[in-house]
């Protein structure tokens, strides 16, 4: 069984999908490992690293010779995967939805793509879940971000000269990210407050010290929504939303948002109207805007100023963290494989829960119903 760990393609992917820690694992298990030279750059991971480690390090066409298992952190280029074994397993994020030809791809070359972000979202399969390790990062960087940009303290401050009053930050959407940002905030000494769609996050709110925002005059969802993420919301509840917003915004120093719909673009939460009533110097935050934006007018990658307000258009915020960012995606990979590793086939064999959710390809065809439904 050989695992190819390969030097990620995308512009400005600094992470890696295996780290030394996690090879000496695989090589535990019985694997062997190839990591393509370079992997590691982005995350001050060296090649030597991973060679004490036990691995294989060589050029690309060396690292996918009879490879059975490809990792990734983004989906690799179906036409790069020459040498790989007939049927080989691309593990990695795939993004299904907006890489349909590349997945299509995979299974007209054969291979058998595993989604790790179709990873259900049930007990057993919290520690292999890479949507989850890396928003806590990005919420993490988003609030770090936003204190640069921003141009006044985070905390109150009392001085001889005068007091400073704390920053007011607004977290829109309370899953990973929104928690690990309110948290940050808070710890930078912002007076933070926070709403979502799912009123069952009003006591995580209060918990982190936050206040919570809701709609109090429409129902929004009780619990979690597919999957353990919002789903779209009523008309009446978006516009008893916006008006609630609206509001808010209109006092708040940071906002922050965060709210992503699988499968779909992200809702808008605030509109340009809204960004008009902010204070100049204030800074926004989408952390959704590779997925079509929450905010009116963010550019993924970019920072752009409207009304006087920064609005910064997140893109691969974990891959700003990459070394630790790597760390948990890298364990994510193991703890998947190590999870259904048979010791006598020497090799991973899928349950159907977690097998059907993720795998996008098999036989030559695509077979996720997600796809095809």
């Amino acid at each position: 069984m050989k695992i190819a760990v390969l030097r990620e393609a995308a512009a400005g992917e600094s992470r890696v999908s295996a780290t030394p820690e996690t090879v000496k694992k695989f090589i535990a298990l019985g694997a062997e490992l190839g990591v393509e030279r370079g992997a590691g750059e982005g995350a001050s991971i060296a090649d030597g690293d991973y060679e004490a480690a036990g691995a294989k390090v060589g050029d690309r066409a060396a690292t996918l010779k009879d490879a059975d298992i490809v990792l990734g952190v983004q989906g690799p280029d179906p036409e790069a995967l020459a040498g790989a074994k007939p049927g080989a397993w691309i593990v990695a994020g795939l993004n299904p939805f907006v890489e349909r030809t590349r997945v299509d791809a995979y299974a007209a070359k054969g291979f058998e793509a595993l989604a790790m972000e179709f990873m259900p979202r049930i007990t057993r399969a919290q520690s292999m879940d890479i949507l989850s390790s890396q928003s806590n990062l990005a919420g993490y960087k988003a609030v770090l971000l936003a204190a640069a940009e921003y141009g006044r303290a985070f905390p109150m401050m009392m001085t001889a000269a005068g007091t400073v009053s704390a920053a007011r930050a607004f977290i829109m959407g309370v899953g990973v990210a929104g928690l690990q940002a309110i948290a940050t905030a808070r710890r930078l000494g912002a007076q933070v407050s926070a709403t979502d769609v799912r009123s069952a996050t009003k006591e995580q709110i209060q918990s982190l010290g936050a206040k919570p925002i809701f709609v109090e005059s429409v129902a929004g969802i009780e619990g979690e929504g597919s999957g353990g993420y919002a789903t779209e919301m009523s008309e009446e509840y978006q516009k008893a939303q916006a008006e609630l917003v609206s509001s808010h915004i209109a006092k708040q120093d940071i906002v922050i948002t965060t709210a992503l719909i699988p499968g779909r673009p992200a809702p808008r939460l605030i509109s340009d109207a809204q960004i008009a009533t902010m204070r100049a110097g204030s800074v926004i935050v989408d952390l959704a805007a590779e997925s079509g934006g929450n905010v009116e007018g963010a550019v993924p990658g970019e920072t752009v100023v409207r009304h006087g307000v920064k609005i910064i258009g997140a893109k691969n915020m974990a891959g700003t963290l990459a070394a630790d960012a790597s760390a948990l995606f890298s364990r994510n990979l193991y703890n998947f494989l190590s999870a259904f590793w048979d010791k006598e086939a020497n090799k991973p064999i899928l349950d159907e829960e977690i097998g059907d959710a993720i795998r996008l390809t098999q036989g030559g065809k695509v077979v996720n119903q997600r796809l095809l439904g």
